[in-house]
């Protein structure tokens, strides 16, 4: 068998305060293959923000492993691009100008990724924006150049945490499927952590769920749709019989429900 892109193995995460420890991760395993969507799904504070940062390299586990490619994750990596829930763009820098910024700190020949650059940006309906500040330009586009951001130095792997929590219902359905248009283009793989069940069922090959005081991994369901999705999907039955199922996982996990009685499926593992 291929070895996974990631490979996460008994990672625990405590932040020892003042007064007593606080146990944010218990324990997860999971392994995500090269092209795979796999969401980290979950009610806020259950510890999936904190696995994405420790993926990252931006956090270090207490206990585990994370590799990448075969080598342990120490540090933040140039194989690795993250968009966070805000698209941090620099204010004074012009749509072109974030995008290519990466670059720039990679100390990268900027003139050899501008056309990527540009290619992005169509690529999200941005043409036309290129010379425009983060200040006139909606909170969806902010993202769709926060992703091409992410995207200008092609990294292996993309982490994204909530990218879309705080937009409104609509243009975060549109950005689902802007997403889904853009890794159908670049085939990147992808760990994406949100508390929405039909934007986790709609955009992933997996879903995760965490859940629990300290958390584990409760469940690791592989998702029936093929690709490519378009939202008529989430009208038919099989997607409301995979949301209900996502539903009822958390909701036992937190005492307000018996859990669902399908088998997890996919390669992790639950400690």
């Amino acid at each position: 068998m291929q070895e996974p892109l990631v490979s996460v193995r008994g990672v625990r995460k405590t932040y020892f305060a003042r007064q007593s420890p606080v146990h944010a991760v218990a324990s997860a395993s999971v392994d995500v293959a090269r092209g795979e969507f796999v969401s980290l799904l979950g009610p806020s504070g259950c510890g999936k923000s904190t696995l994405l940062m420790m993926i990252a390299g931006l956090e270090k586990p207490t206990a585990g492993s994370i590799r990448l490619l075969g080598s342990d994750v120490v540090a933040p990596r140039r194989d690795i691009g993250i968009i966070f829930q805000d698209a941090t763009l620099l204010p004074w820098k012009t749509t072109l100008e974030n995008v290519l910024f990466p670059i720039h700190i990679l100390k990268l020949p900027v003139a050899k990724y501008r056309d990527r650059a540009r290619e992005l940006l169509a690529m999200v309906g941005l043409t036309g924006f290129e010379h425009k500040k983060p200040g006139e330009l909606s909170g969806g586009m902010r993202q769709r150049v926060a992703i091409c951001r992410a995207l200008i130095h092609d990294p292996d792997i993309l982490l994204m945490d909530e990218p879309f929590s705080a937009l409104d219902a609509i243009t975060r359905d549109q950005m689902n499927v802007a997403l889904s248009e853009i890794l159908e283009t670049y085939r990147k793989t992808v760990v994406f952590v949100t508390h929405s069940i039909r934007e986790a069922a709609f955009l992933s090959d997996r879903v995760v769920v965490m859940g629990g005081r300290p958390s584990t991994i409760i469940l690791d369901m592989k998702m029936p749709f093929p690709r490519p999705r378009r939202f008529e999907i989430e009208e038919t039955q099989d997607f409301a019989q995979v949301c209900r199922q996502l539903r009822l996982t958390i909701e036992a996990a937190h005492g307000h429900a018996p859990p669902a009685q399908t088998a997890p499926a996919g390669p992790s593992v639950i400690e």
